[in-house]
């Protein structure tokens, strides 16, 4: 993806997290951006935002950052 898509992403998750981030607490929150990413984003738009917050991610909201690291995390079973 080129530098075009990778700013379109950021827009779109920093988007995302202002619409959702009155879902109830910041990590209720994180965890319905993340929600939304896993379920409505393509495997590289995510891998590519990953990639992202990795390398810098100063352009993400806090919401948006913590919601991309929840992408990151291994789903706990129970």
């Amino acid at each position: 993806m080129s530098n075009d898509q990778l700013h379109h992403l950021i827009v779109m998750v920093n988007q995302i997290s202002s619409n959702l981030h009155h879902t109830g607490t910041d990590d209720e929150a994180a965890e319905a951006v993340a929600g939304h990413l896993k379920k409505f984003w393509a495997r590289s738009m995510k891998q590519m935002i990953i990639e992202y917050a990795d390398q810098d991610g100063s352009e993400l909201s806090p919401l948006s950052r913590e919601a991309v690291a929840k992408l990151q995390k291994p789903v706990e079973t129970v």
